[in-house]
């Protein structure tokens, strides 16, 4: 039940309330000074609904990329460590362990980076490649561990390979969706709510009393509820919406074996 509130609550928020709150007024005013007109609904179709859909479709795909992109780090990693347990002969149980130790580094500089704000990249980008770094050594390290070249080889294209599914996910997390059109999208998720005030007032002649305000309040919350959703499929790192992408390094870790 409480998660189910919380998920609302990402949807329906302080300024579903002050928007609704507004298009109330206007349609009270317009009512009350008999100040009606019968607006195209297209209009909102075409200003507002259109533009938050194609930017829900992109943030969504790009979530959906950060998830391809991180699922292929984690199995080119288990890659690496079923290569250090079958490919050598006779393993040390301590190489085994250390690859695990640079793998959780790694991880957690990635969960690091990803979750902080865009403008402590460069710190956090540091730790990240100090992390692959040392996986490159201990890649080096097999070698004399009697480790094929071959293989060797292609050890460092799992790694390689990494190296190239965070770089995605970094320009993910570094850019978003266009910010021109999420600022034309929230000025007209202010005013069209506000102007439509004489439709509103003008269609209330047609229900019964008590409901002539449900139509600002529904296309109020509708609006911004779609606006909000986009606002969270935005940042799919950020931790803060239900659709973030979730960094269980423990559990990776956890399962190499």
């Amino acid at each position: 039940m409480l998660r189910r509130i919380k998920r609302i609550s990402l949807i329906i928020n302080y300024k579903t309330f002050v928007i609704t709150f507004l298009s109330l007024v206007s349609s009270y005013a317009c009512r009350y000074f008999d100040f009606t007109a019968n607006f195209p609904l297209t209009l909102i179709a075409t200003a507002i609904i259109f533009p938050i859909v194609f930017s829900i479709g992109g943030a969504y795909k790009r979530r959906e990329v950060a998830l391809d992109e991180y699922g292929s780090i984690k199995a080119h990693g288990r890659a690496l460590f079923y290569a250090t347990t079958h490919w050598l002969e006779n393993p040390p149980l301590i190489l085994k362990e250390e690859l695990k130790t640079h793998l959780e580094s790694l991880m957690n500089a990635c969960k690091h980076m990803f979750t902080k704000p865009v403008g402590e990249l460069e710190k956090y980008e540091k730790e990240v490649y100090q992390s692959f770094s040392e996986l490159s050594s201990f890649i080096k390290k097999m070698r004399s561990h009697g480790l094929p070249s071959g293989e060797a080889s292609r050890s460092n294209q799992f790694l390689s390979k990494m190296m190239i599914s965070f770089e995605k996910i970094k320009h993910i997390y570094q850019y978003r969706t266009p910010r021109t059109l999420r600022t034309y999208s929230d000025i007209f998720i202010i005013l069209l709510p506000i102007l439509y005030g004489p439709y509103f007032a003008y269609k209330a002649n047609e229900y019964a009393v008590g409901l002539e305000f449900a139509m600002p309040i529904l296309y109020s919350v509708i609006l911004v509820a779609l606006d909000n959703i986009q606002s969270h499929l935005e940042n799919p790192f950020d931790q803060q919406g239900e659709d973030d992408v979730n960094f269980n390094v423990e559990k990776f870790i956890s399962n190499l074996e």
